[in-house]
């Protein structure tokens, strides 16, 4: 590889005058910018244990009532990029967030896209667009960019959900901000029901309402229904996996960021490949190792972890003992989720 020059190599009086005309020689930075063969990403390895999460989560209720919160949310922030910055990649933002019984979480808007994964509790609901969204573990909902929305929450026990958005993204490009508004009128939620079926939509004549995202909210039955049928039409299918998507286009749920879910059989050990962005996996069901690099992760239920991009990895079934999948069977079973950003060109396989 070529040998370029330093910076030091230049005269200090160059250097000084290009300083003062904002100007920046390319060559002795350019390999800090286009290294060679492959990116020198930031994000490292993570492991969020939810055990040692949540009792901090609780403690954030005790300490701060939701009116000096507004949302109240631990950051699973990645150690490569700084804990200041509060991000999880170079792309995503993970917020585990708690609401208590009774507790409101005011209306607003914002230009990152967020989405959903409810990890705990029932009672509480997300309104989106005037759209009341009930929230149950495993549910994937969606908050794209622009929408009012907010939370409530009428059970008697807390409930908690990790949010992801491409907030560093949006933040990068100095296009962040918030807008605060009133209680939303709502109304229930209908898109999960309009498409429900695989195959069947509603046609478009009929449909009056038009918008971008006709689905908000992906009950985690129907997906975790899905993984299983999979699981026994194609025994001999490796990575049992299902994506998140628009029902009445087939793009990726979001435009920026895509969301996974993939089901291990009993006592499994998957290899994945490396792809270019980031990757972060939430943990639904059962008990997992993640080997990443040489690291490896015991994951529990509810658990998060991150990794690199171009880093292939492993995810290991802990349950050896399940028999096939199917809706019957009582023993515990890994389902995993996971988001990465959603653009063809960085989810090719290397």
């Amino acid at each position: 590889m070529q040998q370029l020059a330093r910076l030091e190599d230049l005269p200090a009086d160059y250097r000084e005058e290009l300083a003062q005309q904002n100007l920046v020689p390319l060559w002795p930075n350019l390999r800090s910018v286009l290294p060679p063969d492959k990116p020198l990403p930031n994000t490292r390895a993570t492991h969020w244990p939810y055990a040692a999460l949540r009792p901090l989560l609780l403690r954030a209720g005790e300490l701060t009532p939701i009116e000096k919160a507004e949302r109240r949310v631990l950051v699973l922030a990645n150690p490569g990029h700084g804990l200041e910055k509060m991000q999880a990649s170079a792309a995503m933002y993970l917020g585990m967030q708690l609401l208590l019984p009774g507790e409101w979480a005011p209306a607003h808007r914002h230009t990152p896209n967020a989405v959903r994964m409810i990890v705990e509790g029932e009672g509480a609901y997300t309104t989106v667009g005037g759209e009341k969204c009930p929230m149950h573990r495993g549910d994937l909902i969606l908050t794209p960019t622009g929408l009012w929305h907010d939370h409530g929450h009428d059970g008697d026990a807390p409930v908690v959900w990790l949010d992801v958005l491409d907030l560093p993204l949006v933040h990068y490009l100095e296009a962040s901000y918030h807008v605060d508004g009133e209680r939303q009128a709502a109304k229930p939620a209908h898109g999960e029901r309009l498409h429900a079926q695989g195959g069947i939509l509603p046609t478009p004549f009929f449909e009056r309402r038009k918008t971008a995202y006709p689905m908000l909210r992906y009950p985690w039955t129907q997906t975790r229904a899905a993984l299983e049928a999979l699981a026994a039409a194609e025994p001999a299918l490796d990575a049992v996996q299902v994506s998140y998507v628009n029902p009445q286009t087939g793009a990726d749920a979001q435009n920026i960021l895509g969301y996974y879910a993939l089901m291990l059989r009993p006592g499994q050990t998957l290899k994945l490949p490396a792809r270019s962005p980031a990757t972060v996996c939430h943990l639904i069901e059962g008990a997992a190792e993640a080997r990443i690099q040489d690291q490896q992760f015991a994951l529990s239920a509810a658990d998060t972890c991150c990794l690199p991009g171009y880093t292939p990895w492993v995810l290991v079934n802990s349950s050896a003992d399940a028999p096939a999948f199917s809706s019957s069977s009582t023993k515990p079973r890994c389902i995993a989720s996971w988001a990465s950003t959603s653009r063809d060109s960085d989810q090719a396989h290397l």
